[in-house]
């Protein structure tokens, strides 16, 4: 009865060794493991690529580039040509609808067919004063999708030409509630850049014209 109970005894405590030498062969192994993926990730980050980007703010391009200032003086007389094409037709039909009530209170049409006379005639200038203001306007709207398409490609072209020298992954736009560092900011030579260029085509553009009008005048 001893020899079993011994027995017994022996057994359990050679399982309690061999399960506390598999237990700290598993975490042997957890260790390893983990070990290996912290030397991955290390070397990982070691030789990841680093993105090389630059930003710029569009309103402060909006705000100092010279071809913007030229196109709002161009939208400035265009608006106040449209306002005063739009008060002269108002006055005008004014001036007829008035002549027509008065005409009314005073009984001044004999019949029916004088009254529709004039009457006809207002009809007719409300209707060509409406297309008139209608050609205006859609004549504005067109040029201001032309200045945009214009200012656009500039850009486009300009950090094109600009990248060349500088090589970077990418240069992007600031938006508000974004956070980019202060130094990566190339704002101001992107105005310069801009403004030299808008210069330089502005003054072949001058020469062109000169040219031509002294051609004609020949």
């Amino acid at each position: 009865m001893k020899k079993t109970a011994f027995a017994v005894a022996a057994v359990a405590l050679a399982l309690s060794a061999a399960s506390c030498s598999g237990s700290d062969s598993k975490n042997d192994n957890k260790d390893a493991d983990a070990a290996k993926k912290s030397t991955a990730k290390v070397d990982s980050d070691k030789f990841a690529p680093t993105t090389n980007i630059r930003y710029y703010n569009m309103d402060s391009v909006m705000s100092n580039y010279e071809m913007v200032k030229t196109f709002n003086e161009v939208n400035l007389r265009t608006m106040t040509e449209l306002q005063n094409a739009e008060a002269s037709r108002s006055n005008e039909l004014q001036r007829l609808a008035s002549n027509i009530q008065q005409k009314m209170q005073n009984n001044g049409y004999l019949s029916e067919a004088s009254y529709n006379a004039d009457m006809a005639v207002y009809n007719q200038k409300q209707q060509q004063a409406q297309n008139y203001l209608g050609s205006l306007q859609m004549k504005a709207q067109e040029e201001a999708a032309r200045q945009q398409q214009v200012f656009l490609d500039s850009i486009n072209a300009f950090l094109a030409t600009y990248n060349k020298a500088h090589h970077y992954d990418a240069i992007i736009v600031y938006s508000p509630g974004d956070y980019f560092n202060p130094a990566l900011d190339i704002t101001q030579e992107i105005v310069d850049g801009l403004n030299a260029a808008y210069k330089k085509a502005d003054k072949a553009d001058k020469a062109k014209a000169d040219s031509t009008a002294v051609a004609k005048k020949k």
